[in-house]
């Protein structure tokens, strides 16, 4: 009779739980029983780990093998319990110290050959072993750059089972043949996963990315663009075709600041578990961009699946840009769910084989044509829409989700003055990044010590109470909401895109003018604030 346990970690949507892989040798017919919930890929493990093992030139057991995962209740799914349980056998066989892997947390797939493969979700792993309290983990050699990110933890990257074995026992450790420089490594495979979201990824950096100056004219949706940037707010562009509201959405990440390092953490964390963190790139450091097609399901934009819920696209723009280009196409219910992660920064998932809170804390920018043909708002452009057809159209974006968005902007057609260049260059990514910089600096400082890092996030009561605006600020506002032109949410909304405002130019509190930029960006009713802000800011 043998008994040897080993950990290893069960994911439940980003969140990771330890489990204590317990394998137990007893005299009788050999057989091997896997037990504690495991699903159809766990199951299969048997064969990888047998076969694994043999072909590491160890004995594999003649004797009867039960292998038990606990806690019993936790789902688990996936490979990655692989090489735990290849260590809980061979240390219920004696082949290696019971002692030496009791505490050790050991993450990867075995292939038939004994090669440890890598698999996703490695970083929220090692984190939760670490908030466990173990100090030791064993991971695929392809992935201890992201396991080594998490501090206080010390990592092992093998190859093989073989080389786990030897380091365990004191043996020399063998050399395992390295991938051919220039050829595509295969262990890769299990690291990016096909139709996870791969395309919507990662924006691309400062130097390579589109640039701001590329786009011609359009002060005010510049300058809403800075807004939402610095402040984290969200934003709708709506005017006809051709006038640049894709193109001002893909240039919005660009002048995002960097990630912290808290930021990148949890970042990294949602890409490593959905499948699309790129090799070699173990930390993602800037803000990502998710932009899905106006067909996307609503499991698709807020996470589902079989089994446990897997995260969708407002978690995969998680601390960056979701922008939905042609919003009005898109279904009204997958628009209406929207609703709830705007406010919490977070979606519960709920599901038969379990419930899964996924962090979507997002800037969403939405494109919007006026309607179906797009030239309504142009001046003989020929729009043949019935008036029934464009109310239909735009009430696709409903109330409550148009309440939740804090700004607001037409976008008007190109001037050929402007895309001929006579009206000179726009300013680039790279200048309006650093006062965008500046701004969540000045924020930053004001909201140290408060669960809050951007303006967006700050719950009105404490704007009205804590940080409060001049004295009559607010005059042409509180006019707004009592005409019914403003919600009690929309106010909130004003004062904080006034305090990023304000932010932006430097002052201490926003007075009378920022309130009246927010109002004008929020409403679309010109009242001269953007023309002064655009002196203050010359």
């Amino acid at each position: 009779m043998g008994f040897a346990r080993a950990c290893s970690v069960a994911l439940v949507g980003v969140d990771g739980v330890v489990v204590e892989v317990q394998a137990d040798l007893e005299p009788g017919i050999a057989a091997f029983t896997l037990v504690g919930l495991p699903d159809k890929s766990l199951v299969e493990s048997r064969d990888r780990v047998r076969a694994a093992v043999v072909n590491s030139g160890a004995e594999w057991p003649q004797k009867k093998l039960t292998v038990g995962l606990s806690p019993a209740s936790v789902p688990k799914s996936g490979s990655g319990f692989d090489l735990a349980v290849a260590c809980a056998v061979l240390g219920a066989a004696e082949r290696i110290d019971p002692k030496e892997i009791a505490d050790l947390v050991l993450i990867g797939e075995l292939g038939l050959d004994g090669r440890v493969r890598p698999v996703r979700g490695i970083l929220p792993a090692v984190l939760a072993a670490a908030e466990a309290g173990y100090h030791q983990v064993v991971v695929p050699e392809q992935t201890a750059g992201e396991a080594s990110l998490v501090p206080g933890v010390q990592v092992l990257g093998v190859r093989s089972l073989r080389q786990l074995i030897a380091v365990l026992t004191g043996e020399p450790v063998p050399e395992e043949a390295a991938p051919v420089a220039g050829r595509p490594d295969p262990m890769l495979a299990g690291l990016m996963v096909p139709g996870a979201g791969a395309g919507t990824g990662l924006a691309p950096g400062m130097g390579s990315g589109p640039d701001l100056a590329d786009v011609a004219g359009q002060p005010a949706a510049r300058k809403a663009l800075e807004v939402a940037a610095t402040g984290a707010h969200h934003l709708l562009l709506h005017g006809p075709p051709g006038a640049g509201k894709t193109m001002l959405a893909e240039r919005l990440p660009a002048i995002l600041p960097p990630l912290t390092r808290h930021e990148s953490l949890e970042v990294t964390a949602v890409h490593s578990v959905a499948g699309i963190l790129p090799p070699g790139e173990p930390l993602i450091g800037t803000a990502p961009y998710c932009a899905p097609h106006h067909s996307a399901t609503m499991q698709s934009l807020i996470g589902g699946g079989n089994g446990l819920p897997r995260p969708g696209a407002v978690s995969l723009a998680h601390r960056g840009v979701l922008f939905l280009d042609e919003a009005p196409e898109f279904s009204v219910r997958v628009l209406d769910a929207l609703r709830q992660p705007l406010e919490s920064g977070h979606v519960v998932v709920a599901r038969s084989a379990g419930v899964v809170r996924l962090p979507a804390r997002f800037l969403m920018a939405l494109a919007a044509n006026p309607c179906p043909c797009g030239r309504h708002t142009m001046n003989g452009s020929g729009c043949e829409c019935p008036p029934s057809m464009v109310r239909r159209y735009q009430s696709r974006l409903s109330g409550p989700l148009l309440d939740r968005v804090d700004l607001r902007v037409e976008v008007e057609p190109v001037r050929r003055s402007d895309l001929m260049g006579q009206g000179g260059a726009g300013e680039s990514s790279a200048a309006v990044a650093v006062r965008v910089r500046e701004g969540r600096e000045r924020a930053a400082a004001r909201l140290a010590g408060t669960p809050w890092s951007t303006n967006s996030e700050v719950p009105g009561h404490e704007l009205r109470t804590r940080w409060t605006a001049v004295p009559g600020a607010l005059a042409a506002a509180e006019r707004d909401m009592e005409r019914g032109l403003l919600t009690a949410r929309g106010l909130d909304r004003v004062l904080r895109v006034a305090w990023t405002v304000a932010d932006l130019a430097g002052r201490d509190r926003p007075g009378a003018q920022d309130v009246g930029l927010a109002l004008q960006l929020r409403t679309g009713v010109d009242r001269g604030a953007l023309l002064a802000a655009g002196k203050d800011a010359g």
